[in-house]
């Protein structure tokens, strides 16, 4: 019974259509694919050379959508036109153009996977260039999503020309989406940090940062948690959704390291000497390389000692640096204020006695 069906199908398809017909229908394909197969090769070679002389990407794009289209789409379209000029039953000429909406469907997606990826990649190779950190991890990830979104669309597209409904499916589809995402909520948390460490960042790998108790280098931002070398030696590990959470202070990011720090002298030290050591204090500071003097004050009067308050700046956030800095001023100091016959003082109590 299929075997008589089929049969008759082809056979009307012979009646449909004469000698003459069929033969225009062969020139018409061979003339399309022979056409096709020079335009893939020759023009596109020249295109290409034209693409490598321009600055803008919009003839880039055209370019690559073109040149990713393959010997089988060529060959359908010759024989989907050339199919034009005959007669064919309603069956045929739906499948002929369901499997050209397809190939529609499948190419313009795949171009604009492309057109997404060369996007993402431009991104991260600006970010390179700017001396910024570009995270391969992160830009896979944001590939995937891309291209998993677009076929996604493409396919409800192709189910809905073919006459599905997709309402329900797409109602599956969110309330699937609501119950992987309940399940994957600490997963999704995490990622979404790591998306938002990416772009807003807060830090980056190399940063000295300091969290809570912890401290150390960022050594890699991962999808999931952030590694840092902390500076005992361990390594910790930090989920992202705990790091976006948290307040971080990124001494990577800080331009100048304000110092404040103070010193006593005897109370027995003369007006005349303060006045001194207070310059001697603002020479030694202003003599250093890489410091900026704010203040020097003599502040005011302790339990047992006349106290100074020194402020100034180290225009650098290496930590080596600003203890190198602050090592030279205080031998500076001590070796000058000895000089001046001043003595540093000490916690000390004077006790008076009563004779009787």
């Amino acid at each position: 019974m299929e075997l008589a069906t089929i049969t008759g199908f082809f056979i009307k398809i012979l009646e449909n259509n004469n000698s003459s017909d069929y033969v225009r229908a062969l020139l018409i394909f061979l003339g399309l694919f022979i056409f096709f197969k020079v335009f893939n090769s020759s023009i596109m070679f020249m295109l290409k050379k034209v693409k490598e002389k321009t600055k803008n990407n919009i003839d880039d794009f055209l370019i690559d959508f073109i040149d990713s289209l393959h010997w089988p789409f060529y060959v359908y379209l010759a024989v989907y036109f050339s199919a034009l000029t005959l007669s064919l039953p309603e069956v045929l000429d739906q499948i002929l153009n369901i499997f050209l909406l397809i190939f529609v469907i499948f190419y313009i997606a795949k171009g604009l996977v492309n057109v997404s990826n060369h996007f993402l990649d431009k991104y991260g190779e600006k970010r390179k260039a700017k001396g910024k950190s570009s995270k391969e991890s992160m830009i896979g990830v944001l590939k995937l999503m891309s291209t998993g979104t677009i076929w996604t669309v493409a396919v409800l597209m192709a189910l809905s020309n073919l006459g599905i409904e997709i309402t329900p499916l797409i109602a599956g589809l969110g309330i699937g989406g609501l119950a992987v995402g309940l399940a994957l909520q600490g997963i999704l948390g995490d990622l979404f940090s790591a998306f938002t460490i990416y772009f807003d960042k807060p830090f980056e790998e190399g940063d000295f940062i300091i969290i809570g108790d912890d401290m150390g280098t960022i050594k890699h931002i991962g999808i999931k948690s952030t590694r840092i070398q902390a500076l005992g030696g361990q390594e910790l590990v930090i989920s992202n959704s705990e790091l976006t959470s948290t307040r971080v202070n990124n001494y990577k990011k800080m331009d100048t390291r304000r110092v404040v720090f103070g010193f006593g002298l005897e109370y027995k030290t003369s007006v005349a000497k303060l006045e001194k050591i207070k310059k001697i204090v603002e020479g030694v500071v202003k003599k250093e390389k890489h410091s900026t003097l704010d203040r020097v004050h003599f502040k005011g009067f302790g339990d047992s000692s006349l106290d100074f308050e020194v402020v100034y700046y180290v225009d650098s956030n290496d930590y080596n640096i600003y203890m190198d800095v602050q090592e030279k001023i205080n031998l500076g100091i001590k070796g000058l204020i000895e000089k001046e016959g001043v003595s540093f003082a000490f916690p000390s109590r004077t006790v008076y006695t009563k004779k009787g």
